[in-house]
């Protein structure tokens, strides 16, 4: 063993202690890491940083605004609304409903983003059932883990794999390559959650903690007083308000309704816009209004406008709430506002939304609104976009903002762009699977096509990417690199093959799951497969038989990370909210993995053949 051997080797102990310690964060490692190599003679300085240009890295940082482009259109959330509407009061179909559509929605998105996405659906479905968070958190972050063995752009793990496999000129992984595999392990991994879970997970942790700290909607909605006052009318042909704007039409003084939003048919299905003071009304479009006097007053537009009143269903409010909001706002001694009603005020011309009502001294004065003048501490009720709503927060000029629901975490600012976040998404897809272009390709023109069709802005795309991940991935990659040049992937070789070179491919296979299983405990899953994608594929050369057998191995072992809260970003992130303990992962994850490895030393060779080559 060589001093750089030895060098890479102590480099690499001391990283696992430090992830292991979870006292530093991992990409201030990462960068540690980098520092060592530029400073020692095992790696050039080219080397060390070569991480940062390395395609899959950049690949990665793509899928995370894609993923974005998922959120902020609504798609994802709208898997969520269904399965609240779908599961009932089924605790069985609940848990299969939920693993199924986080597996399929990480499939295609950051798993990460998925689980954290949900989390707040799942509180909302226990605040309203009796079931407990615990027994539905982990199995959340299951599903996101096996979502992984899905797709090849699932999980960074796939991409380093599949990259080390292009470094040594083989063939890379197709898209749907190991999907097959991927789908028997979500089969299983269910079956194992609905009979092991009730015994294995707890059940009482939560007691006596409320789901949701913030109002909601439906609750301010009914603080004010405004039930039975919202309806949904059409504007049919031949309407006297086809062509008018909103101020225009003059609703407010004339119905004392106010226009809410619009929903408009186009060549994708239904949108909903803001309702704002200049947006013209057309033909067939439907328009969501709030009348301050109740029934007799819409009855009367709807007679003397000639509309048709149309159901305002809850799947229906539920669209609603992903693109407009409510907010309270309170006004200052010095707000501009004071003294002035709200029609002198132009408020919805400057700030895009409509005053609903004032609350004063506890009384909520909701009729002749326009023509109240406003006083110190009056607190208005305001409904509109959800983006006039952040805009306000960011600049509240003459308000103080009080409220703003729970709804506002789950809105999709882009829902109406949501068809071409599909469009986009399936395309990608189907770039990738016909390999017409290289991966990286395909995923910068979807994520271009979402910019260009507004599904994700150039601050959120920025926001969306974790650096963190990034970082910790173009820090790792140099470990690869390192124990090449030192021999230290020949010296882990060797001893692999002095222990299990007699159990012949199948031996080596588990003995790989083991390894990578193992270190998946103290390390991130990427940074295990960093390391262990090179020895996987050494190792396969070294035995004369296929190297895909077992890289597939170590893509599924990294994936298959249940065992600890820090072994994957979406352990960690339901070990709060779901109440967990560290026994409880061991408990239920150790059994897991095993069950996961059978089916893997099984199936992989059935699908991969560990044919020997030349």
């Amino acid at each position: 063993m060589t001093d750089d051997t030895l060098f890479v080797f102590a480099l690499l102990a001391l990283t696992i202690l430090l992830f292991a310690s979870n006292r530093i964060r991992v990409d201030i490692v990462a960068l540690l890491i980098i520092t060592a190599f530029t400073l020692s003679d095992v790696l050039t300085l080219q080397e060390a940083v070569a991480g940062f240009g390395n395609s899959t890295v950049i690949l990665i940082a793509v899928l995370f605004v894609i993923g974005d482009g998922l959120v902020r259109t609504g798609v994802a959330m709208s898997v969520g609304n269904w399965l609240m509407r779908v599961s009932g009061n089924s605790q069985t179909r609940l848990l299969i409903l939920l693993m199924g559509s986080v597996a399929i929605l990480g499939a295609f998105m950051s798993s990460t983003g998925v689980v954290a996405i949900f989390i707040p659906v799942i509180l909302g479905i226990c605040a309203k059932t009796a079931n407990s968070p615990s027994k539905l958190m982990m199995p959340m972050a299951y599903a996101a883990l096996v979502s992984g063995m899905l797709t090849l752009i699932a999980t960074p793990p796939n991409l380093v794999v599949n990259d080390e496999l292009r470094r040594e000129g083989l063939e890379t992984f197709a898209f749907f390559d190991f999907t097959p595999i991927g789908l028997v392990v979500l089969a299983l991994t269910m079956g194992y959650i609905l009979l092991a879970g009730r015994w294995l997970l707890p059940t009482d942790r939560d007691a006596g903690q409320p789901a949701r700290k913030q109002l909601s909607i439906r609750e301010l909605w009914g603080d004010y007083g405004l039930e039975g006052r919202g309806h949904r009318l059409m504007l049919p042909r031949g309407s006297p308000l086809a062509g008018l704007t909103v101020a225009e039409a003059q609703l407010r003084s004339r119905y004392g309704a106010a226009i809410i939003g619009i929903e408009r048919r186009n060549h994708f299905g239904e949108s909903l816009h803001p309702a704002l003071a200049d947006t013209e009304l057309r033909e067939g479009d439907a328009i969501y209004i709030l009348v301050d006097k109740g029934a007799e007053e819409a009855d009367r537009l709807v007679r003397e406008q000639g509309l048709r009143v149309l159901s305002l269903s809850g799947k229906r409010v539920e669209n609603v709430a992903q693109s407009f909001g409510l907010a309270e706002l309170l006004l200052p001694p010095d707000s501009e506002l004071i003294g002035v009603n709200l029609k002198k005020a132009a408020f919805r011309t400057r700030h895009g939304l409509n005053a609903l009502a004032v609350k004063r001294k506890g009384e909520v004065l909701a009729e002749a609104l326009v023509e109240t003048r406003l006083a110190v501490g009056d607190i208005l009720l305001v409904s509109g976009g959800w983006r006039q709503i952040r805009k306000l927060m960011s600049d509240p000029e003459d308000f103080v903002i009080l409220t703003v629901p729970a709804e506002a975490k789950e809105a999709a600012p882009a829902r109406d762009r949501a068809p071409f976040a599909l469009l986009s998404l399936l395309g990608m897809i189907l770039l990738m699977t016909l390999d017409l272009v290289p991966n990286l390709t395909a995923a910068l023109l979807a994520a271009l096509a979402m910019g260009l069709f507004g599904c994700v802005s150039a601050k959120s795309a920025y926001k969306s990417i974790n650096w963190e991940s990034l970082i910790l991935i173009a820090g790792m990659l140099p470990f690869a690199t390192a124990l090449q040049k030192s021999g230290g992937i020949d010296l882990v070789v060797d001893g692999l093959m002095v222990l299990l070179g007699d159990a012949g491919p199948i031996g080596m296979m588990a003995g790989l799951f083991v390894l990578t299983a193992v270190l998946g405990l103290f390390v991130s899953n990427t940074a295990t497969a960093v390391l262990m994608a090179p020895i996987a594929i050494a190792t396969a050369h070294e035995m004369a038989v296929s190297p895909y057998p077992f890289a597939l191995t170590v893509i599924l072992a990294a994936s298959a990370a249940f065992a600890t809260p820090i072994s994957s970003p979406v352990n960690t992130l339901v070990w709060g909210p779901g109440k967990y303990s560290f026994g409880d992962y061991v408990k239920l994850g150790v059994p897991l993995i095993l069950l996961v490895m059978l089916i893997s030393l099984f199936l992989v060779p059935v699908l991969f053949p560990l044919q020997p080559v030349g």
